[in-house]
């Protein structure tokens, strides 16, 4: 009875735990929502200000006679290292756009809609994603990410809002696994997450290994069982690689390959077929 009465109570915070992370879910989406009108005028009056350089530039010409050689040569450095500042704003305002339009859609996407995905963008977007949500939880946390990005992949048809969680859910684990190991490690060793994706034949595929803790043959048995979880109370609801299967294999009509050895590294595979 007394075990009963445990596994209730686990389940009830299990369920607690996940009414909690849907209510995050729904700020987040909010938060998102909000940041994404001031980054539309971040990038807007950026592009404007290039234009406004481009006049700038133009008025120089015009009067080249009447500047001396050491101003004009201070204006030409000025107005490069401003053509550079724009083109940083440009391009990590739109990555932060898109990171938020993931958000939404992870949050309010169509049941079950494929859609025309840039796999290895996504796949990078949401590695970094969990490791700054890591970074922000886990005070010093720090990883060494290698990446391995298939040059010039045509877009994939995927359900990007569950494919999405699937690999959140895989480097949040990792991210965890690395960050637990660097507690007793050694000195000398380094938390590593290696990412790759690319296409074979007919398939897309996308490995995801760390050199954290690794498992046993007993944890890899139960990994896919729903409320399993390695994690301390209050850590982990045990629900997220049962999605991350449901996500992948029956959804996506793939396949989960799970290498693993205990104390040393853990690496899941996806295979999904390459619908274009």
């Amino acid at each position: 009875m007394d075990t009963q009465n445990q596994e209730l109570e686990t389940l009830r915070q299990q369920l607690k735990d996940q009414e909690k992370l849907a209510s995050l879910g729904m700020l987040s989406a909010g938060i998102a929502h909000e940041i994404q009108n001031p980054l539309n005028f971040v990038i807007n009056f950026s592009k404007m200000s290039f234009k406004l350089l481009k006049d700038l530039n133009d008025i120089v010409e015009d009067n080249e006679d009447k500047i001396d050689e050491a101003d004009r040569e201070e204006l030409d450095d000025i107005v490069a290292d401003l053509q550079e500042n724009m083109n940083k704003i440009v391009e990590h305002g739109e990555r932060a756009i898109s990171i938020i339009r993931g958000i939404l859609m992870m949050s309010r996407g169509k049941e079950g809609e494929f859609i025309p995905t840039d796999i290895c963008r996504s796949v990078k977007e949401y590695v970094w994603l969990s490791y700054h949500a890591m970074r922000a939880n886990y005070k010093g946390f720090n990883i060494s990410i290698h990446e391995d990005y298939q040059e010039n992949m045509p877009m994939v048809q995927i359900i990007p809002q569950d494919f999405n969680r699937a690999i959140l859910n895989v480097v949040n684990n990792a991210c965890y696994a690395v960050w637990k190991k660097s507690q007793y490690a050694p000195a000398d060793y380094v938390p590593t997450i290696e990412v790759s994706v690319k296409s074979d034949g007919n398939d897309v595929v996308v490995t995801l290994k760390d050199n954290g803790e690794g498992m046993s043959e007993e944890v890899k048995k139960h990994i896919y069982e729903n409320f399993f979880t390695t994690k301390p109370a209050g850590q982990g609801t045990g629900l997220g690689m049962a999605i991350t299967y449901d996500i992948i294999v029956n959804r996506h009509h793939g396949r989960i390959d799970l290498d693993s050895k205990e104390g040393e590294y853990a690496c899941f595979t996806f295979t999904i077929p390459a619908k274009k």
